[in-house]
Formats: C-alpha cells, sequence, structure tokens
C-alpha cells in the first residue's frame, strides 16, 4: 500500500489546526508521567489485595505479621499472581506497540508531531478509563491487560515521547540538544516523584478509586492540550496515509542505507546500549514493589510512596548533574559516571534487608538516569531533520521491546528466585548494565564517518 496520489513536485498540505496557543510539548510528557506513575504503584497493589482476599490471606503490611509470614506459602502465591498478571498487561501492550510505535513515529515526520501527540494522549485516556472502571466496580482483573493493549494500540507512552523527543530535536541546535533531551525527561521525573508521594498518602486516606479518577481528569486535560495549544514544531507538514509500509520501511532505512551525516554502526550499537539500559530499569521498576511490599521489608503504602518518589527523583537530579559535569566532562564520561552509580544502587538492592538499605539504593541512582538523555543526542545527530521522527519511533520501538524483555525476565526471574535469593533479578541487572558501559566507551574512540567512508552511498 502506498501514498495518497499527488502532483508531481507538489505535496499536498496538512489543513492547517485551529490553536489556541503556542504552547511546548513538555506539559505533555510531565501530565502523561504524572497520571501514569499515579496509576502504576496503586494498580500493583491492588492486584495483590485482591489476590490476596481471593486467596484468603490477609494481606497485611504491618512489618511484625508480616517478617512473621516470610515463608508463608499463600504469601508467595500471591506474590507470584501479582508479578505474573503484571507481565501480563506489560506483554500485551509491548507486543502491540512494536508494531503501533515505528508506524506511527515515522508517520509523524511527514503529518507533523500533533497527530500523534492527540492518539497518544487519547491511547493513555482510554488506559485510565478501564483502570477506573475496574477499581471502581470490581471488574476481573483481565481488563487492566484490554486497557493496556487499547492504550497501545493508539501510541501509547512510548509513542509520546517518540514524538516529544523529536519535536525537541526539530527546534534545538546539535549544541544543546543533550541538555534539552534531559530537561524533557526531567519532566518525567518531577511528574513521577509528585505522583507517587501523592499516590501513597492518598491510599492511606481514602482507598484506590479517587487517584485513578484524578488520573483520568489530568489526561482529559492533556488531550485538549495536544489537540488545541501544542506548538507544531514540523515545520511544512503533510496529509499522508497512515496505514502504508512506507513508514516501516523509513525506519529501515535508518540502519541499512549509509549516509553523510549516519554511520550504520553507531545507530546500531547505540540502539542496543539504550535497549539493555531499558530492559534493566523498567525490569527492576516492575519488581521493586513487590520486593518492598514483601518479607523481610514489608513496606506499607505510604513507604512504597516515598520509595516511587525516590525511584522517579533521579530524572531531576540527573538533569543537574549533568548540567554540572558537561562542563568539565565529555558527554560519553557523563554517561560512564551514570552508570556505574547504576550498578552500585542495584547491588544494595540485591541485598538490601532493611529500609535504611534500601533507601541507600535508591541514593546511588541519583546520576543514574544521565545516560538515556545523552544516548538519544548522539542518535539524533546521525541523522537528517527529516529523520528524526523516523529515528525517535525506532527508538520507541527499542523501548517497547526492552521493556518486553525486561517484564518477561524480571517478573518470571523473580517468583523463581524467591527461594534462594530475591534479589538476585537486581545482581542480574547490574551485570547487564556493563554492556552499554563498554558500547559507549568503544563507541566514543570510532570515527563515526568511517563506515559511509567504506561504503559510499550508492548513485
Amino acid at each position: 500500500m502506498e501514498e495518497d496520489a499527488t502532483p508531481p513536485g507538489k505535496p499536498r498540505a496538512r489543513p492547517a489546526v485551529a490553536v489556541l496557543c503556542r504552547g511546548p510539548v513538555e506539559p505533555l510528557v510531565f501530565l502523561g508521567n504524572f497520571a501514569l506513575v499515579l496509576q502504576g504503584p496503586l494498580t500493583t497493589q491492588y492486584l495483590w489485595h485482591r489476590f490476596s482476599a481471593d486467596l484468603g490471606y490477609n494481606g497485611t503490611r504491618d512489618r511484625d505479621s508480616c517478617s512473621n509470614h516470610s515463608v508463608d506459602p499463600t504469601m508467595q502465591e500471591v506474590e507470584t499472581l501479582t508479578s505474573h498478571w503484571t507481565l501480563y498487561m506489560n506483554v500485551g501492550g509491548f507486543l502491540v506497540g512494536l508494531f503501533t510505535s515505528t508506524l506511527l513515529g515515522a508517520w509523524s515526520d511527514r503529518v507533523g508531531r500533533r497527530p500523534l501527540l492527540v492518539l497518544a494522549s487519547l491511547g493513555l485516556l482510554v488506559q485510565a478509563l478501564v483502570s477506573t472502571f475496574v477499581v471502581q466496580l470490581e471488574l476481573h482483573v483481565g481488563y487492566f491487560v484490554l486497557g493496556r493493549i487499547l492504550c497501545a494500540l493508539l501510541g501509547d507512552f512510548n509513542g509520546l515521547l517518540a514524538a516529544s523527543f523529536a519535536s525537541v530535536a526539530d527546534v534545538s541546535s546539535s549544541h544543546s540538544r543533550t541538555f534539552r533531551m534531559a530537561l524533557l525527561e526531567a519532566c518525567i521525573g518531577v511528574a513521577g516523584t509528585l505522583a507517587s508521594l501523592l499516590g501513597g498518602h492518598w491510599l492511606r486516606a481514602q482507598g484506590y478509586a479517587n487517584p485513578f479518577w484524578l488520573a483520568l481528569a489530568l489526561l482529559i486535560v492533556m488531550t485538549l492540550y495536544a489537540a488545541f495549544c501544542f506548538g507544531e514544531t514540523v515545520k511544512e507538514p503533510k496529509s499522508t496515509r497512515l496505514f502504508t509500509l512506507h513508514h516501516h520501511r523509513a525506519i529501515v532505512q535508518l540502519y541499512v542505507a549509509p549516509a553523510p551525516e549516519k554511520s550504520r554502526k553507531h545507530l546500531a550499537l547505540y540502539s542496543l546500549a539504550i535497549f539493555v539500559v531499558v530492559t534493566v530499569h523498567f525490569g527492576a521498576q516492575d519488581i521493586l514493589t513487590i520486593y518492598e511490599m514483601s518479607s523481610p521489608l514489608c513496606w506499607d503504602s505510604k513507604l512504597i510512596g516515598y520509595g516511587s518518589a525516590a525511584q522517579h527523583l533521579p530524572y531531576l537530579t540527573s538533569l543537574l548533574g549533568l548540567r554540572l559535569l558537561q562542563y568539565c566532562l565529555a558527554d560519553a564520561w557523563v554517561a560512564e559516571i551514570g552508570l556505574a552509580f547504576n550498578i552500585l544502587g542495584m547491588v544494595v538492592f540485591a541485598f538490601a534487608t532493611i529500609t535504611p538499605l534500601m533507601f541507600t539504593g535508591y541514593g546511588l541512582l541519583l546520576l543514574s538516569l544521565v545516560i538515556t538523555p545523552i544516548i538519544r543526542a548522539k542518535l539524533s545527530k546521525l541523522v537528517s531533520k527529516s529523520e528524526l521522527g523516523a529515528l525517535f519511533s525506532a527508538v520507541a520501538c527499542v523501548n517497547s521491546l526492552g521493556m518486553l524483555v525486561a517484564s518477561g525476565i524480571f517478573n518470571s526471574l523473580y517468583p523463581a528466585t524467591l527461594n534462594f535469593m530475591k534479589g538476585f533479578p537486581f545482581l542480574l541487572g547490574a551485570g547487564l548494565l556493563f554492556i552499554p558501559a563498554i558500547l559507549i566507551g568503544t563507541l566514543e574512540k570510532i570515527d563515526p564517518h568511517l563506515e559511509f567512508q567504506q561504503f559510499p552511498e550508492s548513485p
């Protein structure tokens, strides 16, 4: 299937969309992540308590009672069911997202960033609506999976990020791009920290339903902002079919077609590096709440909220650290420092049996998120402006694949290692992070234009 027919040399312009103002993309990322983080730990805790009720486990989060049941097979069954249903939700969403994120990102290079931002916002809205009804009406937890799949069909949060990072790359210079990428990620962190603190306290005060209703309201505002307030960053949007193989071919061309400004080797290996980082980050994130709720930590919803806030704080501290370290170090060295702290944090998590040690692990992660904006900025400098949407949709695809692999590995490995070492998945994550550390160090020493010199573009 090919694109709409248009007169030769005169592409059909996309009809202008009336906007109330020309706002930046950052509020969309902030609102989207605030709503997601508000729902994430609460969904895990809701699953825990639903399965506890079904199996007759009292589900108490009192430390003494929890510790006395550290080998209770019923509690372990609750942990396993919670982990497995988290896996089902993630697999359902990520499998669908692998197709839609590549399609929609390359599509945004032609039609503009706004249509993808609107679709992704609608997807998050639909997911929140389904989740709210599950909690409010006590529907079967399988509807969480349905909501996740519907969200992925419309682009998911990865689609939102692909359009947002492409939008930033559209308007930023090569010199300022790394910091602008980090600033966008800081919006993710600030939103996540605030939502985590609010969610834990609100759950204790009023239960599960009201936080989900707030997430729904915020996503309605977000969708309206995307449709009527975002300032389009693609200079000349054109009407283009969505369902065409051209968009997927554009992704493939990034990695197989040589060009003066890019190295296929660098694109592929930097993509591998970000894949491993995302796999470890999201794999650890998937099991952290269950790890904290169960023995020997036995955290309640308030402590889980603090932990989730600490988990998102590195988005902000990494921005500040990146800004300071860039004055005296190259980006690659800053990334290596971030990876070193990330590895140390994972090792501490693996052996954390008391609350202070757990927060020590979170403290070591404060510079862990300088890695992804640096890699994204390096990738964006290897393609032309007309390929930015395709690039960030490819990165979104890599993210989705990383999340899928993370869910499969960590959510399966965690229950399998409960009896001999609960923290083993964190040790695995620490080991995996040596891969991007080696890749980034090696690529920094290789001339990115060598490959083009060896493989000149065909006439």
